[in-house]
């Protein structure tokens, strides 16, 4: 069976700047990836340019295994849901997810049947004949996800599509993005700067950053073990701490001697060890314990945690979290499995 998508060696400028360099990817039928980057990375020119709004200066853009790099997009075997809806305010529920049916020159019947099993898919049935300034913002944007579905893509794109959300609404609607998702067995590239719906949503990451591929995996990894600074910072990494190599597999971090499980780079040129703040222990001092002991610099309250940064003795600053507050200018043990670090050259 063929990738219901592949891009190779996408390159693309627009004058001197340098949108995508040599981007490449796969996507197989039924699978949910998600492109995800902070501003500028390049996101929404690789979805433009897989939909045929733009026209790549270099590399192939192959759908079901068709070479469509320099197909108009009426012609591709995609659609596009974006961030505003795109719906006819003029349209009833019903003409809006048939449009593209009646475009394609499809029957009457066929597309009143596509439109009911559609409607009865986002949860609007019976509600056809309603306006789009009728609905909510998120029973507008099932819509424009069913309008797009209507023509059976092989690939739905979608360009931000919970931006214009509040945060209670885009947490029920990521649920009923990825149930329709698996409902209708289709191949989703999604775009967004927001991790957590990434998380939330995906099969696999592709993280962008200024035009390039940094790391492709599944939401565990990319969240666990970034590929790089770039993306462990992206991805919430705050602590990344001075390694001292002081034997052949033993390092020595934030005053700790350890051994570094399941890290790939090579223990020698510039490193950093990064770890998550909810991964740094922190407790009451303890005697005896065979932790690192620091000073409580500052505090700030996160609704499920407390966000604290410690200094230690050498002048090392680590930012760990906890469940429940210590006392700025207080002494703090502090633990580090070492299985939570990720090895990262600098």
């Amino acid at each position: 069976m063929s990738d219901a998508l592949r891009i190779d060696a996408i390159g693309k400028r627009f004058g001197m700047h340098v949108a995508l360099e040599d981007v490449s990817l796969s996507v197989e039928p039924g699978e949910f990836v998600t492109i995800l980057g902070p501003s500028g990375s390049g996101k929404s020119t690789t979805l433009r340019v897989i939909a045929g709004l733009e026209r790549p200066d270099s590399g192939t853009v192959r759908i079901s295994g068709a070479d469509v790099t320099n197909l108009p997009p009426h012609r591709r075997d995609c659609a596009m849901v974006f961030q505003n809806y795109a719906l006819f305010p003029h349209r009833s529920i019903a003409e809006n997810i048939a449009f593209g049916l009646r475009m394609r020159g499809g029957s009457g019947s066929a597309a009143e049947r596509a439109v009911g099993h559609l409607l009865d898919l986002i949860g609007l049935d019976g509600q056809g004949a309603k306006r789009p300034h009728q609905l909510s913002g998120g029973q507008q944007q099932r819509v424009a996800v069913a309008r797009a579905l209507a023509v059976e893509p092989a690939v739905l794109l979608l360009d931000e599509p919970l931006g214009a959300l509040d945060h209670s609404l885009r947490r029920q609607m990521q649920s009923e993005i990825r149930s329709i998702q698996r409902a209708t067995g289709r191949a989703f590239i999604h775009v967004t700067h927001d991790q957590g719906e990434a998380l939330a949503l995906s099969d696999r990451i592709v993280v962008l950053n200024e035009g390039r591929v940094t790391q492709i995996g599944s939401p565990e990894k990319v969240y666990e073990r970034p590929a790089s600074r770039f993306v462990a910072e992206f991805m919430g990494f705050r602590n990344f701490l001075p390694i001292e190599i002081t034997g052949s597999g033993q390092v020595r971090v934030a005053g700790f001697e350890m051994t570094i499980p399941g890290n790939s780079i090579e223990l020698d040129g510039p490193l950093v060890a990064a770890i998550r703040p909810e991964r740094v222990g922190i407790g009451e001092p303890v005697t005896g314990s065979p932790s690192t002991r620091g000073v409580v610099t500052s505090q700030t309250y996160a609704g499920s945690s407390w966000t604290h940064e410690i200094d230690l003795s050498d002048g090392t600053r680590i930012v760990a979290n906890a469940h429940r507050a210590f006392r700025v200018g207080g002494v703090v043990d502090l633990n580090i499995d070492p299985a939570d670090l990720v090895l990262l050259s600098e």
